[in-house]
């Protein structure tokens, strides 16, 4: 498929936004997708953050394979990295957060203690676009104070957003990386949406994730369309045979794989497909060998 390259207008006044407030942050809580755990992180915000004292939060795990989750759990913990696993959906792990982050800087609100001080935990929330960052806030405070929507983009600047017992959360743009090495990154990006579909084709996306998941999640894909033994099959060929099962053709017999190819997309989003992980830690520590 063609190569992907994403230059998005707002990265650099995002990158300025989260540079100017950092020094009046306490924590970065540094949102996830669980289903592309590696994939989904901005590079960018290695060098932004530097040694500030980070969370990272593995959000849709109502959406993602429940062994690969807790593998790449314990994967960033051997990486001396504070993880929680939660689902913005179903609130499963949320209530953890805000302690989580106290206790990085527990030193500090000690020594503010000892002085007659309560200190005001702040956090400010990072990610890249359609992870889930704003319905995160809106689960901590209770109420829909950051705008939402399963699309990229939602979040436009800046927002500030107290929630009870002395916390307060700063809400930025999600921004990618403005260009994408590893195109393999790229498409696993592009899979869950955190890429708009509008700039790319995505027939020959679907093409990408069908020939995946008929080598990693060949029984999922087979009961959810219906489809006999798809072995050695490519990913075209696949999506081919979805489209028949599903009726879709067009004058002269032909597959309508366009159409199929956007219901694929849809519901591996959905996780109707099943609980899927694009990624394995062992094939990141693979490559990086």
């Amino acid at each position: 498929m063609q190569e992907l390259q994403w230059f998005p207008g707002h990265m650099a006044k995002t990158r300025r936004l989260i540079e100017d407030n950092l020094k009046m942050i306490d924590v970065v809580v540094e949102i996830l997708d669980s289903r592309i755990p590696y994939s989904g992180r901005n590079p960018y915000f290695n060098d932004i953050i530097k040694n500030k004292p980070r969370l990272v939060v593995m959000n849709k795990t109502d959406l993602s394979d429940e062994r690969l989750t807790r593998e790449w759990t314990e994967w960033y913990k051997s990486q001396g990295v504070g993880v929680i696993p939660i689902s913005c959906t179903t609130g499963s792990g949320v209530n953890k957060i805000t302690d989580a982050a106290r206790a990085l800087i527990q030193d500090k609100i000690d020594r503010d203690a000892e002085r007659g001080r309560k200190r005001t935990l702040k956090i400010m929330m990072v990610g890249i676009p359609n992870v889930g960052k704003s319905s995160l806030i809106n689960r901590l405070a209770g109420k829909a104070s950051a705008k939402t929507g399963d699309r990229p983009g939602v979040t436009t600047g800046k927002q500030w957003i107290r929630l009870r017992g002395d916390v307060e959360l700063l809400d930025t743009p999600g921004i990618l990386a403005p260009k994408f090495e590893n195109q393999e990154v790229a498409k696993r990006l592009a899979y869950t949406g955190a890429i708009k579909d509008e700039i790319m084709d995505t027939e020959l996306l679907a093409y990408a994730l069908c020939g995946y998941l008929g080598k990693s999640y060949p029984k999922e894909l087979c009961a959810r369309y219906k489809l006999d033994n798809i072995e050695g099959l490519e990913g075209h060929e696949i999506l081919e045979k979805i489209a028949r099962k599903r009726g879709f053709v067009i004058s002269g017999g032909e597959a309508d794989t366009e159409r199929a190819a956007n219901v694929v997309l849809d519901e591996f989003r959905a996780a109707r497909i099943g609980r899927i992980t694009l990624e394995r830690p062992g094939d990141i520590e693979a490559a990086e060998a």
